[in-house]
């Protein structure tokens, strides 16, 4: 969509016409973290008929991703989407801007040892149901689990809480 953020997969603003999974992502956004844009038109149900917790392939349309909300306490089924998220009704822009965003972070989460899993490196609220991101046939190279098939990924994952790194001092 034009005049939204043209985000590449290394987090650059170079204005490539490169179509990736992180592009098209970025294409659905204002900046890295807004809402997404509903790319497709208004079907008659709700939401959730296709962007459950598991998402759906709708024929003629493509794969309907999973809602990262389906499973956030007081949220679910019963959430507004258009609260946040709008209809894209036309492939004009409204009036031009040279407002950028913020870029895409792709850091890997922090890990203790190289062993161990590392930290999420972005907020779990509203983003409880981590398939929907990380897991399917819609889910981005770059961040697709190996893993998808143990369901309790906060088991092993934690979130950020604090910038501050915890060191052993030497001594």
């Amino acid at each position: 969509m034009p005049g939204l953020a043209s985000t590449e997969a290394g987090g650059g603003r170079d204005g490539s016409s490169e179509r990736t999974p992180a592009t098209e992502r970025a294409g659905r956004r204002l900046y890295d973290g807004a809402p997404s844009v509903i790319p497709h038109r208004p079907f008659g149900m709700g939401c959730e008929e296709c962007h459950g917790v598991r998402g759906i392939e709708v024929p003629g349309v493509g794969f309907a991703p999973p809602s990262p909300h389906a499973i956030t306490a007081g949220i679910g089924a019963s959430a507004n989407c258009v609260q946040c998220h709008v209809w894209k009704t036309s492939d004009e822009e409204f009036r031009t801007s040279t407002f950028m965003g913020l870029a895409q972070d792709l850091r890997r989460g922090r890990r203790l040892t190289r062993w161990a899993p590392p930290v999420m490196p972005h907020a779990a609220f509203m983003r409880e149901n981590c398939r929907a991101c990380h897991a399917g046939p819609a889910v981005r190279e770059e961040i697709r689990t190996s893993h998808p098939e143990r369901e309790n990924c906060r088991q092993c994952h934690v979130e950020r809480v604090t910038d501050f790194e915890f060191v052993r001092s030497a001594g």
